[in-house]
């Protein structure tokens, strides 16, 4: 037997709190991985467990099983934390491990498949087992703050691709720069000047957009 607890159907699904035909259902849609077997026998574990729990947990926030097995599917198709952190985890970010049912609870209503493929394929999000793993704490609040404003995710996902674009040229044109005039050893130590530049920019170019909106904010089109 491998190493941990390991079930059988009938306990699997009491431990869970389902049925046996519940069980054989969620297997049959896709909702859970295939069991180890042994001969005729079938040996669930707990990351059975863990993802019965979670389709119990999103089932209670109102998802659907349709919206389930689309996120299963989003999920198990994404990369894992190994490719994301292939060149070594983020010098000055934090990640953070999610459980599925609590990257709902920060984005409320708002985690589709589409949504989770979206921040996959950007690398915000990344598999670990049955955990989600989020690159930056930093990113994951504000990004939560921004939807609970009232702005779509997918709002929120677009522009953060958009933000990488531009970020990456940012850090090639200050790299390059360091690189030319400072000594290979001080490159790093300079990276917060950099830093502190594009948050003055930055700041100043929000001033400056923000001087042109009307202060009452946006208004309705009058009829002609």
């Amino acid at each position: 037997m491998a190493d941990g607890r390991e079930y059988r159907m009938e306990e699997l699904a009491k431990e869970a709190g389902i049925t046996v035909r519940t069980l054989r259902f969620y297997r049959e849609r896709g909702l859970i991985p295939p069991p180890r077997r042994e001969g005729r026998i079938a040996w669930y574990d707990e990351h059975h467990l863990a993802r019965l729990r979670t389709i119990a947990a999103l089932l209670e926030r109102g998802h659907t099983l349709n919206g389930i097995a689309d996120l299963a599917t989003a999920f198990e198709s994404g990369r894992d934390v190994g490719d994301v952190l292939g060149l070594g985890a983020p010098t000055e970010e934090e990640p953070v491990r999610l459980t599925p049912q609590e990257l709902a609870d920060y984005f409320e209503g708002e985690v589709t498949a589409e949504n989770l493929a979206a921040a996959l394929d950007l690398g915000y999000l990344a598999t670990d087992g049955d955990e989600i793993v989020h690159i930056s704490r930093r990113l994951l609040d504000v990004s939560s703050a921004l939807v609970r404003a009232g702005i779509p995710l997918a709002t929120v996902l677009e522009a953060g691709q958009r933000v990488r674009a531009h970020a990456d040229e940012m850090a090639e044109l200050f790299v390059e720069m360091l690189r030319a005039h400072t000594p290979q050893d001080q490159v790093d130590r300079l990276r917060p000047l950099a830093k502190s530049v594009v948050d003055a920019e930055l700041s100043m170019a929000l001033d400056r957009r923000l001087r042109k909106l009307p202060e009452s904010g946006p208004t309705e089109a009058r009829p002609h």
